[in-house]
């Protein structure tokens, strides 16, 4: 997919002032970019912007020879406007409550009352503005015994329960491997702005959205963590298997490695006469998935047996016309390079003047609207491109 779009979304009009940095926060506003509203990323003159911006190589490679356009940077900050403002000076103060003034929603990932001694907190700036949706996002939340201590993501995966679950059985605790507690958070947040905009849009009151990075990791546990409330046994890393559901994991082939999701009785039956296990089918401790569970080492070593003398090519074109789920292990490149990657928009082309090549390529929105679709108007800005040009860009907005 290439190019810029002017499509209205469905958030045009709205104003997001976007005070946060890292991934949790910016992975929520450039949501709220994609779909409609103008977003202004303020960025610290002192560090030089996001602190993401220095977090290469690799880095989009600018005329000047001195780029901030990281890839880590560019995952998160499309569809915004950079403006610098020092917020320990009073001009910068003054710069973000004008913009405050005018904004619908303001995001922040300061630590709890970081923002207080600059009036910029979340009781100074709604009591100015009623209407104000104002989201807080730190490691542990504004309340609790841990308040007061930084979060990151690798943090919040150890400290919510998430490593413990993942990796081998043998091996150490591990993490996800990307941002996952992050980019889950900022989803969290965009969720919780867009009902708190639905309930100030009915009520004309706004409100503040207290969220930590620990929390959303907590509440994405899911199945596992009502496993252990519900039994009171602690899960354990089980590597790619499933703690309820068999055979559903991770298998050698003779060429690779696949991926078989059983998923209920029926395509087991189907995934044992596809590959010749009348034997697998007629045992009584593999009738149901409590007694695969129940049986699951026995059956898994079997499964292996059967998968490994078998090419992945071979097993999944047998399965798939079955109706047994199964499927490849992709390398990041190999998966944004499928065709079903390029028919549903996973990579988009998107030009930026700012850049040796023009252009940077950026991984798409998976939202498909039919009436007010996404669109990417804005590249990753350079730190700073647009402080001169605020007030236009306020001008330019419909309300």
């Amino acid at each position: 997919m290439t190019g810029l779009s002017s499509m209205a979304g469905a958030l045009d009009g709205l104003l997001v002032l976007d005070l946060s940095r890292i991934l949790a926060g910016p992975t929520a506003t450039q949501l709220l970019g994609d779909l409609g509203a103008t977003v202004i990323k303020i960025e610290n003159p002192k560090t030089g912007g996001d602190d993401t911006r220095s977090w290469g190589p690799p880095y989009a490679e600018t005329p000047d020879g001195e780029s901030d356009l990281s890839a880590y940077f560019m995952a998160a900050n499309r569809n915004k406007y950079s403006v610098a403002a020092d917020l320990s000076t009073e001009a910068g103060q003054a710069l973000v409550r004008s913009i405050a003034e005018k904004a619908d929603v303001v995001i922040e990932n300061y630590k709890p009352d970081g923002l207080v001694k600059y009036g910029l907190d979340h009781a100074t700036l709604c009591a100015a503005h009623p209407e104000l949706v104002y989201c807080s996002i730190s490691g542990f939340g504004q309340t609790g015994p841990e308040r007061n201590r930084a979060g990151y993501d690798l943090m919040a995966q150890g400290f919510g329960g998430i490593m413990s679950l993942t990796g081998d059985p043998d091996g150490p605790p591990m993490k996800v491997g990307v941002g996952i507690a992050d980019v889950m958070c900022g989803m969290y947040a965009t969720i919780g702005i867009l009902a708190a905009l639905r309930h100030r849009d009915a009520t004309s009151e706004g409100q503040h959205i207290d969220l930590a990075l620990v929390d959303s990791q907590m509440a994405w546990l899911i199945n596992e963590g009502t496993n252990f409330l519900a039994s009171g046994k602690e899960p354990v890393r089980r590597g790619n298997a499933h703690p309820n559901i068999v055979p559903y994991d991770v298998f050698p082939t003779k060429d690779g490695h696949i991926i078989l999701a059983v998923g209920n009785d029926r395509q087991f039956q189907a995934f044992c006469k596809a590959m010749d296990r009348p034997d697998l089918a007629q045992a009584p401790e593999f009738a149901t998935n409590p007694d695969r569970i129940a049986n699951r080492d026995a059956l898994t070593v079997a499964v292996t047996e059967t998968l490994a003398t078998r090419d992945s090519a071979e097993i999944l074109k047998v399965l798939q016309d079955v109706g047994v789920p199964a499927g490849p292990i992709h390398s990041v490149g190999q998966a944004l390079g499928t065709a079903q990657a390029e028919a549903r928009g996973a990579v988009v082309d998107v030009p930026h003047p700012d850049t040796v090549a023009g252009r940077v390529q950026l991984l798409g929105n998976p939202l498909k609207f039919s009436k007010t679709p996404v669109s990417i108007n804005r590249p990753p800005p350079r730190f700073g491109a647009d402080t001169g040009s605020l007030a236009q860009i306020l001008g330019a907005l419909r309300r």
